[in-house]
Order: structure tokens, then C-alpha cells, then sequence
């Protein structure tokens, strides 16, 4: 048998004292006193007196560590060849006791709880009546028995509270490491008796339980190694120790920094809004930015780790909020760190919000470059009169138009587009940019560009009054509307005037003598407009809601909301124009064998349109229509038919600024041009475009969610007894209907009343608008 560890004080003691010796300037350092060692009741009792006991705990366990080192070589607990091992161990030690009455025992309760009891009588064969601490009777299994304490009866269930009280009275966590110690350096297994004489000098009932709880609570420094008939105990080596000591402590630290970081949340929560945190402060500290930024990923749903979701879901626990990513974007909204009303798509879709250091770099070069590499070859067109007709906030501005009549009455009109590829050479800096962002994304709250914006806006756009690179595309029509002549050259322009549709559209009425040239390119475009739908085309535009917000980050902001008719006058020319350039650019390219992104959309399902002729003209027909479309389609190397536009061949041209597959066809058509060998095969124009494609559907489906959120939002602020002009689009099930509503080009769903038909307007009222959860309730008044 062991001696008691009061017998072996000295020897531990003499450690205990050099650490005492050496340790003072370490406490204090950490804020604690010396250890106070006693002797109490002939057993070594360590206790720290104030300060953080865990913290000291760790204190001693390096300290002590390090004095033994010091000293001798400790010899590690094995199971090689010369070491006693559990696998070697009697069966009578540690063997399981028989349950009889008046045995004092410690189960598992529902969900985990250990309570003591005591045996009252078999229940069954195999379980057993007992009364528990609290005065309650159960029967329990032999599996829910987690320890029987020896060599003690109680009579009454009102004892165990005494036995309890003082099990909790002697109780001393750290003093397990000190016997850890000791069985290490016999290096062997041991069991609950042998444990409870090394720390209190006596197996009798009460100190066996003590070291029971310390073992089962244990898991440090010892290994519980269950047999069939036992239980023992085997000391862990040191650097096993060692190990999960520094995981604690690691542990610990990351809790109060949770508990810190909580704090801070709960802090900022309580702050009025023009008082909340900057976003910037947020990011200063790496614990603190590694916590909100695992919040904002779990907000979007874009995590990049389990790890960074387990963050995020204990913040929210701490928090005792729902473990959800709208709980986690309404935290981060209280807390100022989003505003209101940010847009998530921009963050769960990963949008390029800011050009790169090398984008921006190369985008310098180029501004601070004067040569043109088409010189030689640049038609000067500044004498004709320039239309550039857009949207009012548009800023990067990519075509204009040009027209006169000729001699023989026919109408010559120029498209003339923006030349990016005069200033971007393919497979460049500039190029591999655009490529991944594919196209411009244009929200009511921002632009971003596909270029960084200086070089956009200085070097690239159409600029009224100023000389302008530019491609132009020049086509004679015959009287009916047909392509007579066409002709594709690099060119220089000086736009004349810079349009809205609306002030486009006035100068049309206004039938100006000094704007014939405006009045000529309306004509051409009717004359194109007949001769398209002779061919086949379709009408299938819809009105359009532009929304520009001001001040997005204020709760409550300015919100500018104009729907735009597609039969505007204006807007009809340009549309004219731009398929006709994209017309002549597709048999461009097949009459020279130019690789280009040929774009067609074959005959829908139905091949006779006529079906729809019973419909009202416009909205309501053109919803049918998209209804039966096919999808577009491309081919690489010659045009496909175009069935909805009515043309034979359609490559996109027109917006290389902003459309990454429209810039792949100036770097084609501009090498030809200069009688280059092209940039690209069919091969890699393919690739290309897929590429591109793929980040303009995450664009598109951007916009129309946050067009849609602002849509909402202007609902929601509008008076609730405010009625809307809305249209029957269609009829999904019985009498409910998808209406649009005219005044904000918004569509929903609603029940209408009988006797109403597709085409039919009604009047609603909104009852419920609710942006962030995409929700509208309309009711037809």
C-alpha cells in the first residue's frame, strides 16, 4: 500500500517550496498570492487565496513540471515490456460491487444529470428502486449506475444531503494533478481506492466518492479504462498533458474573448443610430474582425469554413439569439456594422464592388497614353450631327447616331459605338478584369463598372463636345427597310448632343427644322420596325421601373422612382438602331469568316403567334409570349437565326463598356479591321462567353432583387389607403391573378373578382410591403 500523501509532504513539499521560492514574482505578475500550503487533517491540502484559481492552477502545474525535470528524468507511463500495463491488471482490482440494499450509488438522471441515491429494493431482474437526494423513488437500470460507494449504508434518503455536504467541503480539484504525479512516476494503473490514499491518506466511503467525482470530472490527466468486471484509471503521459492543458487554456482565452466580444455587441445594440460604431472600427483587432467577419459570411450563407459557421452560431447563442442568417443580418443591423438597407446579394454573390490594385494600375498607364493604334485608319466623322440618347443617370455612355438622306431619297444612318478596344489590348490586365466581372451591375444605390471608372468615364465614353474614338457602322436603307449598303470602320466623332428619351422624345414632337437630322432617324427606325415584323418579330417589352436612391445608408433615405414605357417614341429609335448595328455586325463577320459571339433565339413552341392576336396589345401579350420562348442560343463561327428579332444574324456590338461579350466582338472585328491575325478562335470565344454569361445571370438576378427591394420599400412608405392602377396579366389558379402595377412596373399576385379578364384593370391597395422578406400583400378595392 501507498503511504498517504501526508507522509510523502516532504518530499513534495521541497518541490512545492522551491516553486514557492521561485514563483512570487510570477504570481504577483498574474495578480495572486503565494499559495498557502496546509496540512489539514493529516492530508495536503493546496489552496490559493483570491485571484483566478484556474489561471494559478496552471501556474503550478508548469512550475512543478519543470522542478521535476530539473531533477530527474520522469519516467512515462507505457505499455512496453517492463511496464505494469491495465491490460496486466488482477480483475479483483477496481472489480464492479454487487447492488444490495442500503448502498449508496450515483446515477444518471434524464438528460445527463448525476444524482446520489440510495438502493431501496430489486425492481424486476435486473433493476432496482432507489430514493434519491431530493426524496423522489425511481427505478433505474444497471446502465444508468455510474458509481456504487463503498463500505457505507444509509438508512434514510434525508443522509445522502449530510454525505453531500461534506463531499463538497473536501472536494480540491488541483490536488489531482499532484497524485497524477505520483502514479506517473510508478508509472502504473490504479483505481479509485488507490487514488483516495495518495490524496486524502484513507479509502473510507466519503474520500473514495471525492476521488470518484474528481476521476469522472477529470479529463486531464488520467485515461478511464472500462473493462467487463472493472474500472482503473491510467495516468496520461506528460506531453499528452501538456497538450490538453495548452487546448484549455487556449480555450478559455477564446471564451473571454467571446464574453468580450458579446459585451461589445450587447454595448453597440443600445447606441442610438447616428451613434453606432464605424465598420471600420470593427476590423482593427483580429480577434474581434475574425468574429464579425464569421457573422457577416453566416449572414449571406457564405461561409468559407465550418469553422467560421461554428463562430458565427456561438456568437448567436451567446447572444440567446435564433442560430439563423436573418438573425445574424439583424445583429449585425443593430449593431450599425450593416446599414439598414444593405444589399445582401451584393455580399452572398461575391459582386466585384472594388477594381484591384493591378486594375487600377493598368488603368493609369492608360489614361496617361496619348498614341491611337488606328490612326492611319480612322474615318474623320466629326462633321455629322451626334445623337448620344440614353437614360438620364446613365454614365458610361456607348453609343450615338448619326443620319441624312441621300440624293436618291434613301435614308443613311451611322451607329456609332464607343471604342474600349482602341484602349484595351485581349488578354490583358484590363481584359482578364472584365472577363471575370462578365458586365456593369447597376443598382438604385451604386454603379459597378466593368472598368475601373476613371478610364470608363475619361478615356472610353462618348463625350459631348469632345473628339471620341469610336467604331461606326453605317447602313443605307431601301424604302421599305431592307439593308441595301453597309459599311464598318474605325472612326472619329464629336457627339453633339447627350439625350434623355424623354427630351429625345420632345424634340421628335416639336418637329424642329434645325433637328432633321433627329427626325431622319426616327423615320429610318420605323421603316426598320415594319420591315422586322414582316420578317417574323415579336413585341415582347415591358415597362421598366428606374429607381435612384440618395443617401442608401440613412434608415430612411431619398427614393426617385419613373417608370419607363417601351413605346416611347425615343426609346423605340434607339432600340431600332442598336438591332440594326447588331444586325450588319453579324453578316460583317459571316461575310469575312470572322469568329463572333453569333447570338440567335430560335421559333417558340407555337409557330403561329396569332393564337395571342385575341389579348390586348402589350403588357399582357408580351407576358404570353415570353411564356412559349425558347432560350437564346450561340454558335462561333456563323450567325443563327434571330426568330423573335425577325433578323437573319445578331452579334452583340453596342455596349462594349459595359458587356464583356460585346468587347470580345470589337477585339474581333477591330484585328480584321487592321488586318491582324484575330485574337480568338471560335474555341476560345466560346470559353469566353460562357464565362462572361455566367457572371451577367448573377448580375441580372443582383438588379432585379434589388430593383425589387426598392420597389417594396417606396410601397411601404407610401399612405396605406393609396390606390394603384393595376393590369391582369395572366390567371394562375381560379380568380387568382398576376397583376402589374402600372405606377411602379411591379408584378404580384392577388384575388380578383369575378367577371375580370386578362387585360382588364383594376384598382388595389397594398396591405402589407415588407422589402427584406420580399413580401406584398395586394387587395383589390
Amino acid at each position: 500500500m501507498r503511504a498517504p500523501m501526508a507522509t510523502r509532504a516532504m518530499n513534495l513539499c521541497s518541490i512545492l517550496g522551491v516553486f514557492h521560492h521561485r514563483s512570487s514574482t510570477r504570481c504577483n505578475s498574474l495578480g495572486f498570492v503565494h499559495p498557502d500550503l496546509r496540512l489539514r487533517s493529516g492530508n495536503l491540502r493546496l489552496s490559493f487565496i483570491g485571484g483566478d484559481q484556474t489561471r494559478m492552477h496552471q501556474s503550478l502545474v508548469d512550475l512543478v513540471m519543470e522542478e521535476l525535470q530539473l531533477q530527474r528524468t520522469r519516467p512515462r507511463a507505457s505499455s512496453k515490456t517492463g511496464s505494469t500495463s491495465v491490460k496486466d491488471a488482477p480483475a479483483e482490482k477496481g472489480e464492479k460491487k454487487t447492488l444490495q440494499k442500503g448502498m449508496l450509488l450515483e446515477f444518471e438522471k434524464d438528460s445527463k444529470k448525476l444524482v446520489l441515491a440510495v438502493a431501496h429494493r430489486p425492481d424486476g431482474k435486473k433493476n432496482w428502486m432507489v430514493y434519491d437526494q431530493n426524496g423522489f423513488m425511481s427505478s433505474i437500470r444497471p446502465q444508468q449506475i455510474r458509481y456504487i460507494v463503498p463500505d457505507i449504508e444509509i438508512l434514510e434518503y434525508s443522509d445522502i444531503a449530510d454525505f453531500a455536504k461534506k463531499a463538497d467541503e473536501i472536494l480540491d480539484p488541483p490536488i489531482l494533478e499532484c497524485a497524477w504525479l505520483e502514479v506517473l512516476e510508478e508509472n502504473q494503473w490504479v483505481t479509485v481506492e488507490d487514488i483516495a490514499q495518495i490524496i486524502y491518506g484513507d479509502t473510507g466511503p466519503l474520500e473514495c466518492y471525492c476521488t470518484y467525482v474528481l476521476l469522472s470530472r477529470d479529463d486531464i490527466y488520467f485515461d478511464t479504462i472500462k473493462t467487463r468486471d472493472s474500472v482503473v484509471y491510467e495516468p496520461r503521459p506528460t506531453d499528452k498533458v501538456d497538450e490538453v492543458l495548452k487546448r484549455k487554456m487556449i480555450e478559455e482565452v477564446s471564451k473571454k474573448e467571446l464574453e468580450d466580444f458579446v459585451q461589445t455587441l450587447i454595448s453597440a445594440k443600445a447606441l442610438p443610430h447616428g451613434s453606432k460604431p464605424a465598420k471600420s472600427t470593427w476590423l482593427v483587432e483580429a480577434n474581434v474582425r475574425e468574429r464579425i467577419e464569421a457573422l457577416a459570411a453566416y449572414a449571406t450563407d457564405n461561409c468559407k469554413s465550418e469553422e467560421q459557421r461554428k463562430i458565427a452560431r456561438n456568437i448567436l447563442n451567446a447572444m440567446r439569439m435564433s442560430t439563423t442568417s436573418t438573425a445574424a443580418v439583424g445583429l449585425l443591423m443593430d449593431i450599425g456594422y450593416f446599414p439598414i438597407h444593405v444589399n445582401l446579394d451584393v455580399l452572398k454573390y461575391n459582386i466585384r464592388t472594388e477594381h484591384s490594385y493591378k486594375s487600377l494600375l493598368a488603368a493609369e498607364q492608360v489614361l496617361g497614353r496619348t498614341t491611337d493604334p488606328d490612326e492611319r485608319i480612322r474615318t474623320d466623322l466629326t462633321s455629322l450631327k451626334v445623337y448620344a440618347i440614353d437614360v438620364d443617370e446613365a454614365d458610361e455612355l456607348d453609343d450615338a447616331l448619326s443620319a441624312t438622306r441621300l440624293s436618291d431619297g434613301r435614308i443613311k444612318v451611322w451607329i456609332h459605338v464607343a471604342d474600349p478596344a482602341s484602349w484595351v489590348e485581349p488578354f490583358g490586365t484590363l481584359d482578364k478584369e472584365a472577363l471575370h466581372r462578365g458586365t456593369s451591375v447597376y443598382v438604385p444605390t451604386d454603379t459597378f463598372s466593368m472598368f475601373p471608372e476613371k478610364l470608363a468615364l475619361e478615356k472610353m465614353s462618348l463625350r459631348q463636345g469632345e473628339l471620341c474614338r469610336a467604331v461606326s457602322v453605317s447602313v443605307v436603307l431601301d424604302n421599305d427597310g431592307r439593308i441595301m449598303e453597309y459599311a464598318v470602320e474605325n472612326s472619329t466623332i464629336e457627339p453633339t448632343y447627350m439625350l434623355t428619351y424623354e427630351s429625345a422624345t420632345e424634340l421628335l414632337y416639336l418637329k424642329l427644322e434645325e433637328e432633321e437630322d433627329l427626325q431622319l432617324l426616327s423615320e429610318a427606325a420605323s421603316l426598320r420596325y415594319k420591315w422586322r415584323h414582316y420578317h417574323g418579330a415579336i413585341d415582347i417589352s415591358m415597362p421598366e421601373a428606374r429607381i435612384k436612391v440618395s443617401d442608401p445608408d440613412n434608415p430612411e433615405p431619398t427614393i426617385s422612382l419613373y417608370v419607363e414605357e417601351h413605346d416611347n417614341t425615343a426609346r423605340r429609335l434607339v432600340s431600332e438602331m442598336m438591332i440594326l448595328c447588331n444586325e450588319v455586325i453579324a453578316e460583317f463577320g459571316s461575310s469575312n469568316n470572322i469568329p463572333l459571339p453569333y447570338r440567335g433565339q430560335p421559333q417558340s413552341n407555337i409557330s403561329d403567334f396569332s393564337v395571342f392576336d385575341n389579348l390586348p396589345a402589350g403588357p399582357a401579350r408580351s407576358v404570353a409570349y415570353l411564356r412559349v420562348m425558347r432560350a437564346a442560343e450561340f454558335n462561333f463561327r456563323a450567325p443563327l437565326s434571330h426568330d423573335t428579332l425577325g433578323v437573319n444574324g445578331y452579334v452583340q456590338f453596342t455596349s462594349p463598356i459595359r458587356r464583356y461579350v460585346d468587347l470580345l466582338a470589337h477585339f474581333q472585328v477591330k484585328a480584321f479591321l487592321r488586318g491582324r491575325v484575330l485574337p480568338f478562335s471560335a474555341g476560345e470565344l466560346e470559353g469566353r462567353t460562357f464565362i462572361a454569361n455566367m457572371h451577367m445571370k448573377v448580375a441580372r438576378r443582383l438588379q432585379s432583387t434589388s430593383l425589387k427591394y426598392w420597389q417594396l420599400e417606396y410601397l411601404m412608405r407610401r399612405p396605406k389607403d393609396k390606390t394603384y392602377r393595376a393590369l391582369i396579366l395572366r390567371f394562375i389558379k381560379d380568380r387568382t391573378a398576376i397583376l402589374l402595377l402600372l405606377e411602379v412596373a411591379l408584378q404580384a399576385t392577388c384575388e380578383v373578382s369575378e367577371g375580370s379578364g386578362v387585360g382588364d384593370q383594376i384598382k388595389v391597395i397594398v396591405k402589407i410591403a415588407h422589402p427584406r422578406k420580399d413580401f406584398l400583400v395586394l387587395e383589390e378595392v
